[in-house]
């Protein structure tokens, strides 16, 4: 709502004067209620009917810009490699994590399976051939593709609803139609497009509402007014569950509704409080209530469609995962008891099970590695032993399965007890050795050492604490229950505890997650209970307990918090991020695809780019003199042009503002189609100043002679639609030469290789000998490859990853270097799921079973230093090299 004009004379200072234009063809103000200054009823539905032929002329047009060679390129593109296979894994019904709300993947997954999509096709590498498996890609990227045309007939809808000329609505759409960024990403399997379009669609619901709001009591709450209101709260709601970006839009409308408020507040004539709470109450329920509600929903739908275990539930709770087929686990013994078999699962990162594997770690003691691993595998399965063996009549009972033979006896708070691997008889173990990833003084490394029939030694020793702050029941704060016990593991030998965190071991590892014994180690990741347990002493009727199954609030709130953390931590460098003051002046691109000389690399259109970004300036720049003036005196603000001017123009940059400067407190990876939402308002912004200087004020003498502005329209729009032509083959992946490209390269940070285009066009028809027609070809500089991870490789909760893709590595290699524009941002849920055991890993010089079995990495304090000084003889494979300095610093 503009605000009422108000002015400070002081003396001797001249007033502005009036100019006519505010009172011709403006209806009067009634200083006694909230009717705004120079509004005039701008309802959409009332538009003449040649506006509506005008507007259908406007979107076929964009749907020819758009639709144009949809079926190009006929393989996988960019970030279809995620949202391709997301649709894939929609149809299986196998759960994922993704960083944004389902609406947009729910679209693209059902026009898929409406055009047949089976979901076997898995869009797993960029260039993937969609003909030969029948992928229906053409239904899939028309729904973004049709959501770009929708853009169109929007922008020119929301400037009339502003009150701006047809020609300038015209103006607007034609802008939207040849600006080559936003015509690349509706092209494509991706969620920008759908943002964008229920972006605009919130702004326009938004517009045609204000203007009701502003026409005054007469207004409110009739059924337009509703209507408005109402539409607004699903966009909200629509743009929200599309990406977190909506929730910038939600900033935006939150903050133009607190002020409406506002003014209602102060028009004590018309607005009673009960009437202003009833203000109140409506946009509660309908900007609130409404885009709540819808988001809730799309995900209530998400949880119906992904029902089955897939490689994103690594990433959820144990109670989370126990609601999808097959991973519940049935009832189990509730009382953990020595000579139980037990799965143990860490509690804050849920990176998985306390796990080990035939494999050593190349340094440090080149003892087996000890991990956490998501899934369940026989090498979970710890066997809890006392610290000393049980005594029988003749003595005490050897072996590890004595207890099996005696009552079973509960393990308590405060008792010390041994874990032994059943898969590789080995135990549990800690020294005073630096772990191989986190090498901190703090940090000891965890092993697997003994062999089968071995005794141990007193650095296997582990005692349990019971955090009881974080028990389950009363019962479980005195022994050790199955799910509802929270416990520590410290380390007798060096006082540390058994910890793990967010990082990833390497490819040596599986990539799973690092455990170590830490000094102090956090309370929260040094947390562990038992999942599994089992005991063959123990009694079919015994007390047994389970998961508490969680509701859908429950499953829908840890899935926002797991969202949110996953997406705060996308910190890592990639090949193609940019950060947000490159933006607006369109510094650089984004490399999409490139084959047989032909590429899609993401750039706007110049002219349209930079011309939006002068807008925002101008409104800039007068705002900052127009509060300068303010204060010095000047009664500018009674001027109805200069009010609406500072109001409408204003909106626009306000919704610029929200949409673009949050990105300037964020340290995730950011790409340039993150500008894309701020650049629709942008968009908006210079139509609405184009308006105002040709049609409503009269100062530069454009309003007395409107041939020159429809002039400037047209040479402005013939310019863009120039540019658009010139860079439209990196748009659409269409022939081009080097010199066209190297002519167009504006900046040296656009960086398409035009090198990889041929000399002349007629090279695509009779390619010369030398002319590299493969994107493995093309000539990258290696500094130029992926330097870290995209969008999204993260781990549950963190961000180093558990089984998930790696990006692509660079091969140093002179006469092939992979191609860049093949670099897709990788995704937290691109399916390899870590293998406990990879084939071909090499174990420490160690390869032989038998003898690490005979050999063990250490065996006692004493014996340590002996084998430290064993030699291989003669190369005998059968006496391997022990790997191991644990002699020298077991006893510390």
């Amino acid at each position: 709502m503009a605000p009422k004009g108000t002015g400070r004379g002081r003396g001797g200072e001249k007033e502005v004067k009036r100019g006519e234009n505010q009172t011709l063809g403006l209806k009067k103000k009634n200083s006694t209620d909230y009717t705004s200054h120079g509004v005039k009823d701008n309802d959409i539905f009332k538009l003449p009917s040649s506006d509506f032929r005008f507007l259908g002329l406007l979107t076929l047009l964009a749907a020819f810009v758009r639709l144009y060679k949809i079926h190009h390129p006929s393989s996988v593109v960019f970030d279809e490699v995620h949202f391709g296979g997301f649709a894939s894994k929609y149809i299986k019904g196998r759960f994922f994590m993704d960083v944004h709300p389902p609406l947009a993947k729910l679209l693209l997954t059902l026009a898929g399976w409406l055009a047949g999509f089976d979901g076997e096709f898995d869009f797993k590498d960029i260039g993937k051939d969609y003909l030969e498996p029948g992928v229906p890609y053409v239904a899939m990227r028309l729904v973004p593709a049709i959501m770009g045309v929708m853009t169109v007939p929007i922008i020119f809808l929301t400037l009339k609803a502003a009150g701006c000329r047809t020609t300038v609505a015209a103006m607007g759409s034609g802008l939207l139609i040849f600006e080559n960024g936003l015509l690349t990403q509706s092209r494509l399997i991706l969620l920008d497009s759908p943002l964008i379009v229920c972006t605009a669609f919130t702004a326009m619901t938004w517009t045609c509402f204000t203007n009701q709001h502003e026409q005054g009591p007469s207004k409110a709450f009739d059924s337009n007014w509703w209507f408005w209101l109402v539409a607004t709260g699903f966009g909200l709601g629509a743009t929200v569950s599309v990406k977190w970006v909506g929730l910038f839009t939600i900033a935006w409308i939150g903050s133009l509704t607190i002020v409406q408020l506002w003014v209602l507040l102060g028009d004590s004539s018309q607005v009673t409080l009960r009437l202003w709470f009833k203000h109140f109450l409506a946009r509660f329920l309908c900007l609130i209530v409404i885009p709540i509600t819808f988001y809730m929903a799309l995900f209530a739908i998400h949880f119906i469609c992904l029902v089955n275990p897939g490689e994103g539930d690594g990433f959820m709770s144990s109670e989370f995962q126990a609601t999808l087929n097959s991973k519940g686990i049935q009832d189990v013994p509730a009382d953990v008891m020595f000579g139980s078999r037990v799965r143990i699962r860490h509690h804050n990162t849920h990176g998985g099970y306390l796990h080990s594997h035939d494999l050593m770690y190349p340094t440090g003691s080149q003892q087996q590695q000890i991990t956490l691993y998501p899934h369940k595998d026989e090498n979970n399965i710890w066997l809890l032993e006392n610290q000393t063996q049980p005594e029988g009549l003749d003595g005490p009972i050897k072996g590890i399965n004595a207890w099996d033979t005696l009552e079973p006896t509960k393990i308590e708070d405060g008792s010390i007890i041994r874990l032994y691997h059943q898969a590789t008889h080995r135990r549990l173990h800690s020294h005073d050795v630096r772990p191989p990833v986190s090498e901190e003084e703090w940090q000891n490394e965890v092993s697997a050492y003994g062999y089968e029939d071995f005794e141990g030694d007193a650095n296997d020793l582990f005692k349990v604490e019971i955090v009881k702050s974080m028990c389950d029941t009363p019962a479980a704060k005195n022994h050790v229950r199955t799910i509802e016990t929270k416990f520590r593991l410290l380390h007798i030998m060096t006082a540390c505890s058994l910890f793990s965190h967010t990082v990833k071991l390497p490819s040596w590892a599986s990539e799973q997650q690092e455990v170590t014994c830490a000094k102090q180690g956090t309370l929260p990741n040094s947390i562990w209970y038992v999942e599994y347990n089992s005991h063959p002493n123990l009694s079919p009727d015994v007390e047994k307990v389970n998961y508490r199954t969680p509701g859908f609030l429950g499953k829908f709130l840890e899935l926002q918090k797991v969202m949110w953390i996953t997406n705060a931590g996308l910190i890592e460098s990639h090949n193609w991020d940019s950060r947000p003051p490159s933006w607006p002046i369109l510094r650089r691109g984004i490399n999409f695809w490139g084959k047989d000389n032909r590429h899609i690399y993401l750039i706007g259109n110049p002219v349209i780019w930079l011309s939006s970004t002068v807008a925002i300036g101008i409104y800039l720049v007068f705002k900052g003199l127009s509060i300068l003036r303010w204060q010095r005196g000047y009664r500018d603000y009674d001027s109805v042009n200069f009010k609406r001017f500072d109001y409408e123009i204003g909106t626009s940059v306000l919704g610029w503002a929200f949409h673009y400067l949050p990105f300037y407190l964020m340290k995730r990876q950011l790409f340039l189609h993150h500008y894309f939402p701020a650049l629709y308002f942008a968009i908006t912004a210079l139509c609405q100043v184009y308006d105002f200087a040709t049609n409503r004020i009269s100062g530069f003498g454009l309003k007395e002679r409107p041939v020159i502005g429809r002039a400037l329209l047209t040479v402005f729009l013939t310019v863009s639609i120039f540019a658009f032509t010139l860079y439209s083959p990196l748009a659409y992946g269409n022939r081009w030469t080097q010199d066209s490209c190297n002519k167009l390269r504006l900046f040296e940070t656009w960086d398409f290789d035009c090198n990889s285009y041929p000399i002349s066009l007629d090279h695509y028809t009779n390619p010369p000998p030398g002319i590299p027609t493969n994107p493995d070809q093309l000539a990258v500089p290696a500094e130029n490859q992926i330097i870290g991870q995209k969008d999204a490789i993260v781990t549950p909760k963190a961000f180093p990853a558990n089984n998930l893709d790696e990006l692509k590595k660079v091969e140093d290699d002179a006469a092939s270097k992979e191609s860049s524009f093949s670099a897709a941002p990788p995704h937290p849920d691109v399916d390899r799921e870590p293998e406990t055991k990879p084939a071909g890993l090499a174990v420490a010089d160690n390869n032989d079973d038998e003898a690490r079995s005979k050999y063990p990495a250490t065996v006692s304090a004493d014996e340590d230093v002996k084998k430290e000084n064993t030699v291989e003889e003669n190369g005998d494979a059968k006496k391997p090299r022990p790997g191991s300095n644990e002699g020298r610093e077991a006893t510390r």
